[in-house]
């Protein structure tokens, strides 16, 4: 039994606290690098941030390559595509002379889209410069890059919601790595019939939560209620780590918060069988909370003291399940990963299965910190989650 396997279902064991309709994963294989990449495709030391999404019967995969996690100018982002997921066609690069990160692909109305955001080149700055959109106009080529009005805006999910797009970002992300001077961050609702001209949501209200929250996912459970799930690096009146959040179908704007001590970054939320799953990053601790509870100290000192834990300890890419009556959170299984990881997509695969593409450092090398795998190789896989 490969090791990953053994471990997950180790903690499976120890953190699964009631038995819930299930899934397994199946036909875990690494895509990047692999030699079904196209000739025009370097992958760099570190490959991560991603995105994924069928376009005319094609997987199309947006991924950041750099030196290493960190900012760079030699960052790029490359599309390729593919009918079956080994050999992938050449669909563009995109170089800057700075950071790129956060694409989002949206296929929509017969049309292919590719959002991304523009970051700095300072590798110790988190410097947001605004969101990019190009529209694909067949194999190689896409439209010049149009800018999104907020200079500071973060695309995080794109989704089609009873026949609209909807995008979930956040604005003032710089705040993020900025305790003492930073303003609240705003996380902003959009919508849009075209996929170029973006609106509230909900009319009247574009910001429906703001504090410490940033990558922010969410679903629509069966009575129509919104449930979130939101990072909260930057920590507020819920304390660090996450927001779970809920929001009545009769009035989607007013979000209800509680907050969870773990810091699940990356959130990326979908429904199997009625059941609501979460694909986020854990942090390898005996509680795995981010928030130590240090509240004699201040705000800014608590900050300081809870990131400084949190990257020197080993990382997984963790599958939970969500209550959404109560609004917690429970560990399911850890994904094969370690070190640098998540940044997970999922798409249908068919047959009630779920088709996740996510990065990790090599799943079976030695079990580094996390700023230890953000200098080193990380790598692209592809695996299948399947209804037990």
């Amino acid at each position: 039994m490969p090791l990953w396997l053994f471990l997950s279902a180790c903690t499976t064991t120890w953190y699964n606290p009631a038995p819930v309709p299930g899934v397994e994963l199946v036909d875990f294989t690494q895509v990047v690098p692999s030699q079904g990449l196209p000739a025009e495709v370097v992958p760099d030391v570190s490959n991560n941030n991603l995105d994924v999404t069928w376009h005319d019967d094609r997987l199309f995969l947006a991924f950041r390559t750099g030196p290493s996690h960190f900012a760079s100018t030699e960052t790029e982002m490359h599309v390729v595509s593919s009918l079956d997921e080994q050999d992938w066609r050449h669909e563009g690069s995109f170089a800057m002379g700075t950071d790129v990160r956060e694409p989002q692909l949206v296929s929509w109305q017969g049309e292919l889209h590719l959002y991304m955001a523009v970051l700095g080149d300072n590798p110790l700055d988190f410097e947001p410069q605004g969101m990019v959109h190009h529209r694909y106009l067949g194999e190689g080529s896409w439209t010049e890059a149009s800018w999104f009005d907020d200079p500071t805006f973060i695309p995080w999910r794109i989704k089609a919601v009873d026949g609209r797009l909807q995008m979930m970002g956040y604005s003032g992300g710089d705040a993020v790595y900025d305790p003492v001077d930073g303003e609240p961050i705003q996380i902003r609702w959009l919508a849009s019939d075209d996929a170029t001209t973006w609106e509230p949501t909900i009319a009247g209200q574009e910001v429906v939560l703001e504090g410490g929250g940033s990558e922010t996912d969410y679903v629509f459970l069966a009575d129509g209620d919104l449930l979130a799930v939101v990072r909260n690096e930057a920590g507020d009146e819920h304390g660090f780590g996450s927001k779970i959040c809920r929001a009545p179908a009769a009035d989607l704007g007013a979000w209800d918060c509680i907050g969870d001590p773990r810091k699940y970054d990356s959130p990326l939320l979908f429904t199997m069988r009625d059941r609501v799953w979460l694909v986020a990053r854990r942090n390898v601790t005996e509680t795995g909370h981010y928030d130590l509870g240090l509240e004699d100290l201040d705000h800014s000192q608590q900050y300081l003291a809870y990131q400084a834990d949190y990257w020197v300890n080993p990382k997984r890419c963790a599958l939970w399940w969500v209550d959404p009556a109560s609004r917690t959170v429970h560990h399911w299984m850890d994904l094969p990963s370690r070190g640098d990881t998540c940044f997970p997509e999922a798409v249908d695969y068919g047959d009630g299965e779920v088709l996740l593409y996510n990065y990790s450092s090599d799943p079976e090398g030695p079990d580094v910190s996390w700023v230890e795998g953000q200098t080193a190789p990380t790598f692209i896989h592809r695996m299948i989650l399947r209804n037990l």
